[in-house]
């Protein structure tokens, strides 16, 4: 019987990477590196031992080896992380990853390579070994340290930039065949805006579809379906001009967020395990002993500068984002090793033929001895920094700690201009991506589709009403700047109207321009015609409160699946933290000529503005729960506001009263007791039966305000939980309603609740 070639071949690989596996544990060696040196020991050049005869197989074992890979990489991403991460993380990735791929651009540029091979050489320098420095930190010790979770988080951030570092330099890549740098920016910005709809619309649909299914799934079903939708993603994303790789991520992080996580990590991690092994087994196989032998001089210096360069920019930039000097210079000693990533991009260029293939085994021998000199590094990092405390100038180290204490004090301060251009960052980011892709499918896409079945001319209409359905829909939140931030900075200062003024102008450009798309390309109309029809659209969706309505439950639904993960492993006492982390109160006494004294609640729009709202009055020795809106402010009065603590610190400067006090959480507030129960407020976890006379309306025509005198604070659904929810949500059944009132009142609601 004929033995297939791929059998013999992978009996080879897999039983030699596990012997080699054993030894290499023994001897408290990377198994990676045991990977490499059996895929060299059993590749093409080196024919004194067993070798694998089929290139072709290995390749494709490769091939699927780095997709299985990258959807790991994708399941252990999560946007909650990368809050929770910090800004330490993210500024010093940046810096040392810019930083070092401009060094080895311009080491590249020195040896001779062409632009295009430089570009991979800084790319595959910048990026550090997550596998080994892990691994070093456990067998060290080192896990408990500071610096080692900045480093870990520092890695996180790498691992997504290199992701998108192939979407770029795919781009590029593919951009030398005439293309000029602005057709190539112009791809590169659709391909994000493509990545972006896919990643909402992933986090749309893949966690309700588990919910629906999961049930029926035994694990070998979930092992199929994961693994089939990783492959299937990846030739999606092949088909759309993106890497396959990139596919196989995005499939990871669709499942990420889901509460079925773990459970998919389970049981896929034995197959990643085994295509990972030949997948670095096939980066051994490439590994040309006569080229290490010519090129054995620029192996060293490339080796050299990369780890100088890891070090020296990854310091920087852990010192500017805030970081005292010993722990930066401990950070940038451990991130020596070039990555795994870098052998993913180098099969990349490789494979897209842009990529001399001698740099292959050049980076493979620079990554090993960068491996090998990674431990030897960290141990040495504490008599470099005591080398540096001892030779540095004083007036440096006084410099650098009041850099760095000044940048802490400013992260702790939350400027208003941080957040609000982080809001337009992501307004424009998220929405603006849906709205042009929405803008280009019209003509691109449904168009011709549309027009086969209904005629080009219905076609045209069709697709031209849908287009300007969804950007009518996502119009409202793009050009909301309900924000206290922003709010506080427009009174604060006059000189900050102008540049507010042009952020809100650039986000009408950007609205008017996706809107033209549409008509510009299905009925070659431009003109004062169209920025007519686009301005008084734009207006008119803005007096549409349903359609604020649906947009409000899609994004319900949205930040339900997003958060799924994240509730499961914070359940327990979910009323605490509710009221803990989400609501403060404040109180003050109006002074005499305050500008808001003789105005009633309603004319000063305060709910509206600044996302605070007034539940009690004091005056005269007599306390008002729950005041209606006409209720007028009085020189004297004792005014407590209720909203987030951000909310509240930022409309308590608007106020200038001086210094803030009496800030309390809710509970602590409600904690404190009052013996008169008209007028004590208190508050309500409510669950929806569906039979309330509110239920199925929006907040604003439920009545629950002006017929029972309380307020909606809050409303959980699954796991979506909205503070101080927009007026035009609609209230649905199995939602839990916190609501704040008077003892009186929330015990009659609860009573009627209950009756229906």
């Amino acid at each position: 019987m004929n033995i297939p070639q791929l059998i013999i071949d992978l009996a080879i690989m897999l039983s030699m990477a596990g012997l080699t596996s054993i030894v290499f544990k023994k001897l408290n060696i990377p198994s990676i590196l045991g990977y490499i040196l059996v895929g060299f020991l059993i590749g093409p050049h080196f024919p004194l031992f067993l070798e694998i005869e089929s290139k072709g197989s290995v390749e494709t074992w490769s091939e699927i080896g780095i997709i299985v890979i990258l959807f790991h990489i994708g399941l252990e991403f999560d946007f909650h992380k990368l809050v929770d991460i910090g800004s330490t993380a993210i500024v010093s990735a940046l810096i040392k990853m810019s930083g070092v791929m401009v060094v080895g651009y311009f080491l590249g540029s020195i040896m001779g390579l062409t632009p295009i091979n430089c570009l991979f050489l800084g790319a595959m320098l910048s990026i550090s070994s997550t596998v080994v420095i892990k691994k070093c930190f456990d067998e060290m010790g080192l896990s408990s340290e500071k610096y080692s979770h900045l480093v870990m988080g520092s890695l996180i951030i790498e691992d997504i930039i290199s992701v998108f570092m192939m979407i770029v330099l795919t781009t590029i890549s593919v951009g030398q065949s005439g293309s000029d740098f602005s057709g190539i920016a112009l791809h590169l910005l659709l391909m994000i805006c493509y990545l972006v709809i896919w990643l909402l619309l992933g986090i749309f649909i893949i966690p309700s579809f588990l919910d629906k299914v999961m049930e029926y799934m035994s694990d070998e079903t979930v092992t199929v379906l994961s693994l089939g939708f990783c492959f299937l993603m990846s030739l999606l994303a092949s088909k759309l001009g993106f890497s396959m790789e990139l596919g196989a991520f995005l499939a990871g992080t669709f499942f990420a967020g889901t509460k079925y996580v773990q459970r998919i990590e389970r049981n896929t991690a034995g197959i990643k395990d085994v295509f990972g092994a030949v997948f670095f087994l096939s980066v051994g196989t490439m590994v040309d002993p006569q080229i290490i032998a010519t090129e054995w001089l620029s192996i060293l210096i490339i080796s050299l500068v990369a780890v100088v360069a890891k070090l020296i920019f990854a310091t920087i930039g852990m010192i500017l984002s805030g970081q005292n000097l010993e722990t930066s210079i401990h950070g940038g000693f451990s991130l020596a090793p070039i990555g795994e990533f870098s052998f993913i991009i180098a099969s990349l260029g490789i494979s897209l033929g842009v990529m001399d293939a001698y740099l292959y085994p050049v980076i493979v021998a620079s990554a090993i001895l960068t491996i090998i000199a990674t431990p030897i590094l960290i141990r040495k990092s504490d008599k470099m920094v005591a080398f540096i405390n001892e030779h540095i100038p004083n007036r440096i180290k006084v410099m650098l700690d009041n850099y760095t204490k000044n940048v802490q004090a400013e992260e702790k301060q939350d400027p208003e201009w941080k957040i609000v251009l982080l809001d337009f960052a992501k307004k424009v980011g998220i929405y603006g991506s849906i709205m042009l892709v929405t803008a280009i499918a019209s003509y691109k896409v449904l168009s011709p589709a549309l027009g086969n079945i209904v005629g080009a001319n219905v076609g045209k209409i069709l697709s031209l009403i849908i287009a300007y359905l969804v950007i009518i829909v996502f119009l409202r939140p793009f050009m909301d700047t309900r924000n206290m931030a922003f709010t506080h900075l427009w009174m604060n200062k006059f000189t900050n109207r102008s540049p507010l003024m042009v952020l809100v102008m650039t986000k009408i450009a950007i609205v008017i321009i996706i809107a033209a798309i549409p008509l510009k390309m299905l009925y070659n109309i431009r003109g004062i015609y169209v920025l007519m029809a686009i301005i008084i659209g734009i207006i008119v969706a803005y007096k549409l409160d349903f359609v604020s309505s649906y947009y409000l439950k899609l994004e319900a639904k949205f930040l339900s699946n997003l958060n799924q993960k994240t509730v499961q492993s914070k359940e327990g006492d979910q009323r605490n933290v509710w009221l803990d982390e989400d609501y403060s109160i404040f109180s003050w006494f109006v002074p005499e000529g305050a500008p808001y004294a003789g105005r009633s609640i309603k004319d000063l729009s305060w709910g509206k503005i600044s996302n605070v709202y007034v539940v009690k009055i004091r005056r005269d020795g007599n306390n008002v729960a729950m005041p209606s809106a006409k209720t007028v402010l009085k020189t004297g009065d004792k005014v407590y506001v209720i909203g987030d603590e951000q909310s509240l610190r930022i409309f308590h400067k608007t106020l200038d009263i001086g210094e803030l006090e009496n800030l309390r959480t809710l509970k602590a507030f409600l904690d404190a007791g009052y013996p008169d129960s008209n007028h004590t407020l208190a508050c309500l976890a409510l669950k929806v039966r569906g039979t309330e006379h509110f239920a199925g309306k929006t907040i604003k025509h439920s009545g629950i305000t002006a017929k029972t005198h309380c307020m909606i604070l809050g409303i959980e659904r699954g796991a979506y939980r909205a503070t101080m929810p927009d007026a035009n949500m609609i209230i649905e059944k199995d939602d839990i309603l916190w609501i704040v009132g008077t003892s009186d009142n929330l015990n009659i609601m609860a009573a009627h609740s209950s009756e229906a």
